[in-house]
């Protein structure tokens, strides 16, 4: 089985992540890694409880290869790709589970550069990986106050004020920080950049990341932005890489809206390169339309942002992104950045004098559904014929005017269906009934 997942490697810390695991992963990586005769590297984390003994087998494995460290703490994952490239590191390291729930923990690895690792680079280091002799003892007991870096958090907002400035005053917004990375950099970043800033969920406490908050649970933050009159609201995952909105009205404005906006806002401006927007077999058939519409060119590629991320860096694109909320724009970022995302878009609302609401009705819309099958065997889903056949007898009865996509989570264990349709009680019949055969199929 595979150790990396789509989005880096993932599981439970002390179970499945163990301080052996992690010292051989890091000593493998900074092996891949390294570039220079010297390396240096920066690493961050989520907020997670167990960041700080994840962090130490880190700590451990690249100083066993002569890596110089530096530590940032509690840091969006975009600021720790940002410094590799802005800084010149060989290399980052970010710690972290995403929207996963506690007690996941997770590890991501950031190239020279800033960029995300191909499947070829991590191949090569989960196929150099060895049983690295190992100490826990020694491991436990590494002082991380000597690693710190008490001023990253400090140049990344730096980097977001350069770019907007005070171009936001006047604007009220309620961020959902999800009790992660973003609680204290993204209200940071809004304020500076002079919006009137309501922050919740901005106090982890090690436990309650992605808690009932956060990109993965709307309703706190959708009844904040109704209470508080909010011009709109802001909802981060748990390493802040991605966001999703909600206008004044408590509408929900997903990732294909954002990137449909950023779209039109780049091709207006003349920065929309080859006129092509990079999205995945994900989005909804309102946005293909949308761009169709806007004469936009569209590129798709499998599910992942590092998917988005490899074809925009192939084909030097602009912009790409996920219906999830994870957009990359390539004149600032190397990864997605849910804070600089949202800045964006509040830019186009003062900009175009104009409400959120008003922006994402570029799209209308389909029906979709979303099931999450569990406790099956998703190695067999793309062998089973049953579930073949009756997804493409679906297929046939939806033709154009919708899509079926039935996919092993490359992060969670557990088989996701996607059914978009005209009507949404034609994509839940469609959804139940997919769901079903997996579950007859290759149920646990």
């Amino acid at each position: 089985m595979a150790l990396f997942g789509t989005d880096g490697v993932r599981g439970i810390a002390k179970t499945e992540l163990t301080s052996q695991l992690i010292f051989n992963l890091s000593v493998s990586a900074a092996k891949v890694l390294s570039k220079s005769k010297n390396p240096k590297a920066i690493i961050g984390n989520d907020s997670r409880e167990s960041a700080a003994y994840l962090e130490a087998a880190v700590i451990a494995g690249l100083e066993k290869q002569g890596v110089e460290i530096h530590l940032a703490g509690t840091i969006p994952t975009p600021a720790i790709a940002y410094l590799v490239k802005s800084r010149g590191y060989d290399f980052g390291v970010m710690i972290s589970a995403s929207h996963n729930p506690m007690p996941d923990n997770g590890i991501k690895f950031f190239a020279a550069g800033g960029e995300k690792l191909t499947d070829q680079i991590e191949q090569q280091i989960e196929s150099n990986m060895q049983s690295e002799s190992f100490s826990e003892a020694d491991i436990q007991s590494i002082n991380r106050q000597r690693y710190l870096d008490n001023n990253a958090a400090d140049e990344y907002l730096r980097f977001l004020d350069n770019i907007f400035g005070k171009i936001l005053s006047g604007l009220k917004v309620v961020v959902d920080c999800a009790n992660g990375a973003a609680s204290i950099v993204a209200p940071a970043a809004y304020e500076q950049a002079g919006a009137n800033v309501i922050a919740i969920s901005n106090k982890p406490d090690g436990q309650n990341i992605n808690q009932g908050c956060g990109s993965t649970h709307l309703d706190n933050l959708i009844s904040a932005v109704k209470s508080n009159s909010a011009d709109l609201g802001i909802a981060h995952d748990g390493d802040a890489d991605r966001c999703l909105l909600i206008d004044s009205d408590g509408a929900v404005v997903d990732g294909d809206q954002i990137l449909a906006i950023l779209a039109i806002a780049l091709k207006r401006a003349n920065k929309l390169n080859k006129n092509t927007v990079v999205t995945t077999v994900m989005s909804n058939q309102g946005f293909f339309n949308a761009m169709k519409s806007n004469q936009i060119n569209i590129a798709k590629t499998a599910v992942g942002d590092r998917y988005v991320l490899e074809q925009m860096q192939q084909e030097k694109y602009s912009l790409g992104g996920e219906q999830s909320g994870h957009i990359v724009v390539s004149e600032f970022a190397t990864t997605g950045d849910g804070i600089l995302t949202a800045l964006l878009v509040m830019r186009q609302m003062v900009e175009n004098k104009t409400s959120l609401s008003k922006l994402a009705s570029v799209i209308t819309k389909y029906p979709q559904v979303l099931v999450n099958v569990k406790n099956v065997d998703k190695s067999k889903l793309s062998s089973n014929s049953r579930i073949a056949d009756v997804v493409s007898r679906q297929a046939d009865l939806i033709k154009t005017d919708g899509q079926i996509l039935v996919r092993p989570s490359g992060t969670e264990n557990l088989v996701r269906i996607m059914v978009e349709a005209k009507t949404l009680q034609m994509a839940k019949k469609i959804a139940d009934e997919i769901s079903e055969v997996v579950k007859s199929e290759i149920g646990g």
